[in-house]
């Protein structure tokens, strides 16, 4: 359980390295100047998007067998490794949000619709799929977001011109193309 607590965090933390959400915090603490309700909101939003992500996760592992769930978990891995290598871009509909309900609803909200389908939601169901140990791997992966993300909200642009993302990325990318390897290669 531990081990899928460390490697959830570790994975998304690098993930997010120059992921949209990071820059949709930045916007958010450019705009709103409040740190608090933005990380708080980043907070439950990770939360509620990979409890249910990982929940499928845990869904897909009892459906199919060891050897298949190895095969999609190791192809998939591989498969985010490559799509590392693809800079994100802003959200532009995340800068249009008017934040009418406060700022701790927009950023909720805000973060829930963008980590839709994103490669740390999805890595989240592989990832719960793979360690079959859902909470451990939700927290992992709240963790990891929190730690990419509350820094940028804190310390805004002086962070992010100090973080050299493109390296961030070869790195996340290169642990993905290991983890799919070694979760091809490995026996049942």
């Amino acid at each position: 359980m531990f081990e899928a607590f460390l490697v959830s965090t570790g994975i998304v933390a690098l993930a997010e390295m120059g992921d949209k959400t990071q820059l949709l915090a930045l916007v958010l603490a450019a705009r709103y100047r409040r740190p608090w309700p933005i990380v708080a909101g980043i907070f439950a939003a990770t939360m509620l998007n990979h409890a249910a992500a990982g929940a499928v996760g845990a869904w897909l592992a009892s459906l199919v067998t060891p050897e298949t769930l190895r095969w999609i978990l190791g192809l998939s891995f591989i498969a985010m490794a490559a799509w590392m290598l693809v800079p994100d871009k802003p959200d532009e509909r995340a800068s249009e949000e008017k934040g009418a309900h406060g700022i701790f609803w927009t950023t909720l909200c805000l973060f829930f619709v963008i980590e839709m389908g994103d490669k740390t939601q999805i890595a989240t169901v592989a990832l719960a799929a793979r360690f079959e140990s859902l909470w451990a791997v939700v927290a992992g992966t709240t963790l990891g977001m929190m730690l990419a993300n509350a820094p940028v909200v804190w310390f805004g642009e002086r962070l992010i011109r100090k973080v050299p993302v493109r390296a961030m990325n070869l790195v996340a990318a290169a642990l993905f193309l290991i983890l799919g390897v070694m979760m091809i290669a490995m026996k049942g």
